[in-house]
């Protein structure tokens, strides 16, 4: 048994589990934060991606341990106070859903790329969008809701 202390949605959290525990495998069972999903366990989905440090990673494949005293996000802690995250609110008003398995992990990794392309093309959202996969929609509205999330973020419409 390994013990891990991590910051999850701005809370310190210490858990004690075998030294293979899989991050999302911590977050869900250990923490019960279930919208990170898990897909396919190969890392070829992303509905598990989550940020840590300020980076998108695909959950499934980062042991707990790799984390340690990392600050990790998930999708439960994206809102403030009651108020959608931006990109949150453009996948929900641009209907970049269907089924929503996928929409935990491409709201995680949007937001990476709005940080590191504040205003990315079409063409850059839906390269970034390769690792996370969505079985209902043709990512049409996704890729809609992704720009439409980073002009909210960059304060514009």
């Amino acid at each position: 048994m390994a013990t891990i202390t991590l910051t999850v949605n701005r809370q310190r959290h210490t858990i004690d589990c075998p030294a293979t525990t899989l991050l999302v495998e911590a977050l869900r069972e250990h923490l019960r934060l279930t919208g990170t999903h898990v897909g396919c366990d190969t890392s070829q989905c992303g509905a598990c991606t989550v940020d840590v440090g300020g980076k998108s990673v695909k959950s499934c494949t980062m042991l707990a341990a790799e984390a340690e005293g990392a600050e990790v996000t998930t999708i439960e802690g994206l809102a403030k106070g009651g108020e959608l995250h931006p990109m949150q609110a453009a996948f929900r008003e641009h209907h970049g859903l269907q089924c929503g398995f996928c929409t935990p992990g491409m709201i995680m990794s949007a937001n990476d790329l709005c940080r590191r392309v504040p205003d990315p093309s079409e063409d850059e959202v839906r390269h970034w969008l390769e690792g996370n996969l969505c079985r209902c929609t043709g990512y049409h509205n996704i890729v809609k809701a992704v720009r439409a999330g980073a002009a909210s973020i960059r304060g514009g419409k």
